[in-house]
């Protein structure tokens, strides 16, 4: 499903994970107009990068910062609140009901606020193992219908359970798929991956991809070819 009024491209969303602003900026270089989303996650922000979100969107690109917040719902508040500041268009928090009302109520008029259901590098074994007594799409599908309820505005959640998650939720929430891993790459450690075109055909609206372009020879050609592979996709 296409997110009303989003170009093709704005839907590849580039992860930067990377150790310093310096590599960062060198790669955002390299990639040129070839990409206009970027995410800063943990190693990136604790390695000065969050002082390189309003730069981005001073340049006009978007940028989701992926933190996945979870506290008590005051800590909460003033992380988004000061996320939003930053310039930032998106910011994770963990799909919990007390910390995505938090968010939901301190996130500003531009700032989205999106949910993480399930980590796709857990599968069943992994969710039992911390001691939770459902499975992995029956977790996604109970989280999905809180984050709904309580006005969150999109979901993180892999390609395997965008389809099901988009018929929970239906069209006005973003889904954001992580795992994304074009034809013949490395699942790495993901368990739960998808390619670009078939995330987008389950109805995904955004793919994040990270390794699969900031390590390859070309980034650029690498983003390009995932670009292309959205529209023929129907995106």
């Amino acid at each position: 499903m296409k997110p009303a009024h989003v170009d093709t491209r704005d839907r590849l969303i580039v992860a930067l994970d990377l150790s310093s602003v310096e590599a960062a900026e060198a790669l955002i270089a390299r990639l040129g107009d070839s990409v206009t989303f970027y995410k800063v996650g943990y190693q990136l922000g604790y390695a000065g990068g969050l002082a390189l979100v309003p730069k981005l969107a001073e340049r006009g690109k978007k940028v989701f910062v992926d933190l996945k917040l979870h506290d008590i719902g005051n800590t909460v508040a003033k992380g988004i609140e000061s996320i939003a500041k930053l310039g930032a268009t998106f910011a994770t928090v963990h799909a919990y009901p007390q910390t995505m009302q938090a968010a939901v109520e301190a996130r500003g008029s531009s700032l989205k606020i999106l949910a993480v259901t399930v980590l796709t590098s857990y599968d069943e074994d992994d969710l039992h193992a911390a001691g939770y007594r459902l499975g992995v799409s029956d977790l996604v599908e109970a989280r999905a219908l809180q984050a709904q309820t309580l006005g969150v505005d999109g979901l993180v959640c892999s390609g395997e359970e965008a389809a099901t998650v988009r018929g929970i939720v239906g069209p006005q929430m973003a889904l954001v798929t992580p795992g994304i891993r074009p034809a013949g790459s490395a699942a790495g450690d993901q368990k739960r991956i998808m390619t670009p075109g078939r995330a987008i055909a389950a109805g995904a609206d955004y793919l994040v991809v990270g390794r699969p372009v900031v390590e390859a020879a070309d980034p650029k050609a690498a983003a390009e070819a995932i670009v292309s592979e959205i529209a023929q996709a129907g995106g």
